[in-house]
């Protein structure tokens, strides 16, 4: 057990002595079992570093995984071509499209609607009356005109404010100004009827409408089959297909090509290489020692054992049960583990596989009890983001130990605060005692003299 010694001189010297520093020195010794509980917090903090790095390694593996395991990932993903793109062009592919080619014939493009007023040559003339407009088969809605009358521009306003399945607008020219009135539902289904009792008050002149054009529906055949759409944008001819007519091309046929995006399915399987040879090499880097020739945080736990068996158990064991007839290997893709324990890709190998067995390469990644599917689970059980992931439960170990070392260190503060004030008062008191010596010496030897005669000095 360490010692503290006091140096104050002669004791008849009144020098005393350094109670802070001998009190400092005092407490140096008693807070010292701190340190190895503040030691094992900073290796628990560097291990919580390590293991939250290697939680996002396995994060990020596991999103590549969920790009080909998710039924709407790139798996799915369609791509579409047009063999004549100033008459159709296709807009999207959803994953409900099968890879295909339609043939399709657009005989004719749908139209909207449309009615314009007579010219008001004085675009502030008022207008007074009321218009009437029918969409299709549906009821009719008037609209009255404030009887101190209306602009055009007025009008205008007051139809786009309402709810009349048109959209108005003032259309100005060297002639003058008109009022140019349009469906808001094309085909013949917004066929607009409009009836006006307008009167402009500064001619006294009647304003009547003209018919712009009539709504009709697109008319085409789709690999045979005569079809009609009340817009260009036409969505259900192809399932899942989505394509925009752009002009009436009667007896022309265009090819519509759907096609599976193997591009996309490529780059997501090198994201999962990537994010693979990313997590081994965490791994390892932990089994080492760093520049300074220290251990790594995590060199020697066990958890980094079961992160590696448990990678290259998913990602080489019983990678083939319960896919499609055709992939039943990571190798048949293209995918190879090199010496160093990090994957390649070869993506020539991968686009044959895609080429010549898409379902079966869908099967390998996302049918029940797939290689897909045991990856995505075993990554789920190593990382941190399950409450029984393998990094999860190590780091709420480290915290409880963290928190169990943190409450002894307070603790032990708390002590060492109560003795600090505790032996300042007492060495305060020995030192003002050690002070006082001389003088009680000097008071000693004068009650001596007046007793005995006797001079000391």
């Amino acid at each position: 057990m360490a010692t503290v010694g006091l140096n104050f001189g002669s004791a008849t010297s009144g020098t005393g002595f350094d109670v802070t520093s001998t009190v400092a020195s005092i407490l140096a010794i008693e807070s010292a079992i701190e340190t190895p509980w503040k030691a094992q917090i900073a290796g628990l903090q560097a291990q919580d570093a390590a293991l939250s790095g290697l939680g996002t390694n396995l994060s990020s593996l596991s999103a590549a995984v969920s790009s080909l395991t998710n039924f709407d990932g790139v798996l799915a993903s369609k791509l579409g071509s047009s063999s004549s793109t100033n008459v159709l062009t296709l807009s999207s592919a959803s994953s409900s499209a099968v890879a295909g080619s339609h043939s399709v014939v657009v005989n004719s493009l749908a139209t909207t609607s449309s009615q314009y007023s007579d010219t008001v040559t004085n675009s502030a003339d008022l207008l007074t009356g009321s218009l009437t407009f029918q969409i299709g088969s549906g009821a009719g809605q008037t609209l009255m005109l404030d009887s101190g009358g209306n602009t055009l521009s007025d009008v205008a306003l007051k139809i786009n404010g309402g709810s009349y399945g048109v959209t108005a607008s003032v259309v100005t020219d060297t002639h003058g100004s008109r009022l140019s009135v349009v469906s808001q539902t094309s085909g013949s289904a917004g066929e607009v009827s409009l009836s006006a009792a307008l009167t402009d008050t500064a001619t006294r002149i009647n304003v009547g409408f003209l018919i712009g054009q009539h709504g009709a529906d697109a008319q085409l055949t789709v690999d045979g089959l005569s079809t009609t759409s009340s817009s260009n944008t036409v969505t259900g001819a192809i399932p899942g297909v989505t394509f925009q007519l752009l002009s009436a091309a009667p007896g022309s046929q265009v090819q519509v090509q759907i096609t599976n995006n193997n591009g996309a399915v490529e780059s997501s399987v090198q994201s999962l290489v990537s994010a693979y040879n990313a997590t081994v090499a965490a791994i390892k880097t932990q089994e080492g020692k760093d520049s300074n020739g220290k251990a790594e945080p995590l060199f020697g736990d066990p958890t980094l054992a079961f992160l590696q068996n448990g990678l290259a158990a998913s990602v080489f064991g019983g990678a083939g049960k319960g896919t499609a007839t055709g992939i039943s290997s990571i190798t048949q893709l293209g995918l190879s583990l090199g010496v160093d324990g990090t994957l390649t890709l070869n993506l020539n190998a991968l686009g044959a596989a895609l080429n010549s067995n898409f379902a079966s390469v869908t099967g390998f990644f996302q049918n029940s009890g797939s290689f897909g599917l045991n990856l995505s689970s075993a990554l789920n059980s190593m990382g941190s983001v399950s409450s029984k992931g393998a990094i999860y439960l190590a780091l709420q170990q480290n915290v409880s130990q963290e928190n169990s070392l943190t409450a002894n260190i307070t603790a032990e503060e708390v002590r060492v605060a109560v003795d600090r004030t505790r032996l300042t008062a007492e060495l305060n008191l020995a030192n003002q005692i050690l002070q006082s010596i001389p003088d009680q010496v000097s008071q000693i030897d004068k009650i001596y003299s007046a007793v005995t005669g006797y001079n000391t000095k």
